[in-house]
C-alpha cells in the first residue's frame, strides 16, 4: 500500500534519522515510539505530503489514499458542525455527479462503438464504488461519529467558529474517520478527549478497515490498537513486530544480546592486539601480524550507546497536613443557567490519591480550580484542613511564565534550598537537556512551556497537588518519571486525566463528573471504575430487556402517597393509553416505510444485475429507462433511510418514557 524508501531528515549537523525504510501493508497498525523531538511527527508529515524529506521518497499505490490528523492547529469556520463533517463525503458526491454525467453520455452514444464499451466500464466502476460507500446511510453515520466524539445533537447545527481548539480537533477527527482513507495517520489523537471518548475512539479504530500509523503517549491505546512498532532512539530507528509492551520487552532482550556480542568482540580484539604486539618485531611473523591488523581494520565494530543517566526525581516531601485536606459542603457552581456543580458534598482526606474523570464540560477543571482556591463557588462552603499547602497545575499556567527568563532562571525563581540540587535532573526528566536550559521562555513551543510550568510547580513542597491534564505534553519516559515521583509522594493529590496507563498504578479513588448529576465516587483505580461502569450498564440493559419480555415497565406517573392501588392502576392505564395513542400512527408509518425500503432494495438489486450486463445496454431505450430508475431509487433510499432513523429514535424515546 505504502512504502517509506531510504528517507533521511537532518537539521543542520543534527540527523533525526537516515535511510529509513519500511512498508505499510493493508490493515497493519503501526505505532511510532520514542522521546519528543526524535522525529516521529516529522516522519508522519512527510508521509502525509506536508513536508519533504532531505533524501528518499514515499511510494504509494495508485488507489492508496492518506488521511492525516495533526496534534493541533486545525480551525473550521463558515459552516455548521454537521455541514463541515458532511464534507467528508465530497468525493462520494463527486462520484454521483460523474455517474450522472456518464449516464447522460450513454444515452446518446452508439452501443456498437468502442467508446460506448469504455463508457460502460466507467459506469460499472463508478457504480461499484458508490455501492461500497453506501451514501444512503451517510447522515446516520455522521450523527453516530459526532455523538461518539462527544457532540450533543443540539451541537450539530451550531457554527464551527463557536467551538474551542479541542472541539475543533474533534470536528477534524470526525471528518477523517468518515473519509476512511487507506492509511490513517493520527498524531496524539487523545490530547483533547475525555476518557469515555477515548474508549469510543479505540472501539471505532479496532474495526477500521484501513492501515493506521499512530503517535500516542497513551500506553493503553498503543497496546490495544497496534501490532507493529517503529522505535526512534539515539538517532536510529528500529522495527518491532508487536505493540508497545512487546517493543519494551524485545528492546531489553536486544540490548542484552548486543552487550553479549560486544563483550565477545572485545575479547577477540584484545587477543588479536596482544598477538600483534607480541610478534610485531619478529620478521618471521610479519606476514601473520599484517594479516591480523587487516582483519581488525575490516572488523565491523559493535557500538554500545551510552545509557542516559537514570532520572530519579523525588518531590520535596511536604509537612504533614490534618486528616481532612479540603472539605466541600453543598458546593454549587453556576454559569448563568448552566449548573455545572449543584449541591455537592465531598471531603479529600490526607493521603488520598484521586483521579478526576468525566466527559468534557462536566465540571472537572471547574472543580479543580475551586479546590485550588483559584475560583470561588457560586455558593456552599470550601474548608481547608490544618496545615494544608496546595500546588496547582493547569494548562493556562504555561501562559503565565515570564517570557524574558531562561528555562533555568524560571526554575531557580521557584526553588527551595532542599530542591536546589535537583534542578538540572528535573529539567532533564521533562526533556530540557544540555543547552536547552538556557533557552528563553519566549522561544519555547506550547508543549515545552507546558512541561516547564509542570516542572516548576513540582518544586513546591505542597502537601496537596492538583494536576489538570499533566501528561498532555509528556512523552512516555517523562510520564514514568512523574508516575514514580507520585508513588513516593506522601501528600494527597487529585489528577484530571484521561490517560489510563498513567493513572492506574497511582490512584485509589475515581471521582466521576456527570452532566446534570451529582459527581460519583468509585474506589479503586481507573480500570476498576471502567469495569464497574460497564457491569452497571449491562445490568441495566438486562433489567430493561426483562421488563420488556414480561410486559412490565416502570410507571410513567407516580401516584400521590395517599392514593389507593386502584387509583395507581387507573393512572398507569391512562398513561399507557396516551402513549399508545401517540405510538400507533408512528409505528404504522415505520412499518410502511420499512416495507417500501425493502421493495426499493429488491428493485435496485434486480436493476443492478441488468446494468452490469454489457448486452443489456444494446437494448436502447430500455437500458436508458433502467439507468434513470436506478438513480431515482438511490435518491429515494437515501431519503427513506434518513426518515427511518428519525422515526426509530422517536419511537424508542417514546417507548422508554
Amino acid at each position: 500500500m505504502l512504502a517509506v524508501d531510504k528517507v533521511s531528515i537532518e537539521y543542520g549537523a543534527r540527523s533525526l534519522f537516515k535511510n529509513l525504510s519500511f512498508t505499510v501493508r493493508a490493515k497493519e497498525r503501526w505505532s511510532l515510539a520514542g522521546p519528543n523531538g526524535a522525529g516521529k511527527s516529522t516522519l508522519m508529515k512527510i508521509i502525509a505530503g506536508i513536508e519533504q524529506a532531505d533524501r528518499g521518497r514515499i511510494i504509494k499505490a495508485k488507489q492508496t489514499t492518506v488521511g492525516y490528523l495533526p496534534q493541533e492547529g486545525v480551525q473550521h469556520k463558515g459552516s455548521t458542525v454537521f455541514g463541515e463533517v458532511e464534507k467528508a463525503f465530497d468525493d462520494v458526491k463527486q462520484l454521483q455527479s460523474q455517474l450522472a454525467e456518464v449516464e447522460s453520455q450513454l444515452e446518446t452514444a452508439d452501443p456498437e462503438t468502442d467508446s460506448y464499451g469504455d463508457l460502460l466500464e466507467v459506469f460499472g466502476d463508478l457504480q461499484l464504488r458508490l455501492e461500497h460507500h453506501d451514501i444512503s446511510k451517510m447522515k446516520p453515520r455522521i450523527a453516530t461519529v459526532l455523538s461518539g466524539l462527544g457532540f450533543k445533537e443540539s451541537d450539530f447545527a451550531r457554527e464551527t467558529s463557536e467551538f474551542s481548539g479541542g472541539w475543533q480537533m474533534r470536528i477534524a477527527m470526525a471528518k477523517l474517520l468518515l473519509q476512511e482513507p487507506s492509511v490513517l495517520l493520527l498524531d496524539e489523537p487523545t490530547n483533547h478527549l475525555d476518557i469515555e471518548t477515548v474508549q469510543w475512539l479505540e472501539q471505532w479504530l479496532r474495526q477500521y478497515g484501513g492501515a493506521m500509523i499512530l503517535i500516542s503517549h497513551d500506553r493503553s491505546m498503543l497496546d490495544n490498537l497496534t501490532n507493529r512498532t517503529l522505535a526512534f532512539e539515539n538517532g536510529g530507528v528500529e522495527q518491532y513486530s508487536g505493540n508497545y509492551s512487546f517493543f519494551i520487552r524485545e528492546r531489553e532482550a536486544r540490548k542484552e544480546q548486543t552487550l553479549r556480542a560486544y563483550a565477545n568482540q572485545q575479547k577477540e580484539i584484545e587477543k588479536a592486539e596482544k598477538l600483534i604486539n607480541r610478534f610485531r618485531a619478529k620478521a618471521s611473523k610479519a606476514k601473520m601480524v599484517q594479516s591480523r591488523i587487516k582483519q581488525l581494520d575490516k572488523m565491523e565494530r559493535i557500538e554500545i550507546e551510552d545509557e542516559a543517566a537514570t532520572v530519579d526525581f523525588r518531590f520535596p516531601q511536604p509537612e504533614r497536613s490534618g486528616q481532612t485536606v479540603v472539605k466541600f459542603e453543598n458546593l454549587k457552581k453556576h454559569y448563568g443557567e448552566n449548573k455545572v456543580i449543584d449541591g455537592f458534598d465531598f471531603a479529600i482526606e490526607r493521603g488520598d490519591k484521586i483521579a478526576i474523570v468525566g466527559v468534557n464540560g462536566a465540571g472537572k477543571s471547574t472543580f479543580s480550580r475551586i479546590a485550588a482556591a483559584n475560583e470561588d463557588p457560586t455558593s456552599g462552603d470550601r474548608t481547608e484542613g490544618h496545615n494544608v499547602s496546595i500546588a496547582y497545575f493547569s494548562q493556562t499556567h504555561a501562559d503565565e511564565l515570564d517570557p524574558d527568563k531562561t528555562v533555568l532562571e524560571t526554575m531557580e525563581g521557584n526553588v527551595t534550598k532542599q530542591a536546589a540540587g535537583n534542578l538540572r535532573t528535573l529539567l532533564g526528566a521533562f526533556l530540557f537537556r544540555g543547552d536547552d536550559v538556557f533557552k528563553r521562555v519566549s522561544v519555547l513551543s506550547g508543549g515545552e512551556r507546558g512541561r516547564l510550568a509542570l516542572a516548576r510547580m513540582l518544586l513546591q513542597p505542597a502537601n496537596f497537588l492538583i494536576l489538570d491534564e499533566p501528561t498532555n505534553h509528556l512523552d512516555l519516559h517523562s510520564q514514568e518519571v512523574l508516575q514514580k515521583a507520585l508513588l513516593d509522594y506522601t501528600g494527597a493529590y487529585a489528577i484530571v486525566s484521561h490517560n489510563r496507563s498513567f493513572l492506574d498504578p497511582i490512584v485509589t479513588k475515581v471521582l466521576e463528573f456527570i452532566p446534570n448529576q451529582d459527581p460519583k465516587i468509585y474506589y479503586g483505580n481507573v480500570s476498576a471504575y471502567l469495569e464497574k461502569k460497564h457491569a452497571d450498564l449491562e445490568a441495566l440493559k438486562a433489567t430493561t430487556t426483562s421488563r420488556q419480555a414480561t410486559g412490565k415497565s416502570s410507571p410513567t406517573a407516580a401516584p400521590d402517597s395517599g392514593a389507593s392501588r386502584k387509583e395507581q392502576r387507573r393512572l398507569e392505564a391512562k398513561a399507557r393509553e396516551e402513549r399508545n395513542a401517540k405510538l400507533k400512527p408512528l409505528k404504522a408509518e415505520f412499518s410502511s416505510l420499512e416495507t417500501e425500503i425493502a421493495q426499493l432494495e429488491e428493485e435496485k438489486g434486480k436493476l443492478s444485475g441488468k446494468l452490469s450486463d454489457p448486452e443489456f445496454f444494446k437494448q436502447g431505450e430500455e437500458s436508458t429507462t433502467a439507468m434513470k430508475r436506478f438513480s431515482e431509487i438511490e435518491s429515494k433510499l437515501e431519503s427513506h433511510y434518513t426518515h427511518w432513523e428519525d422515526l426509530s429514535e422517536r419511537i424508542e424515546k417514546m417507548e422508554s418514557s
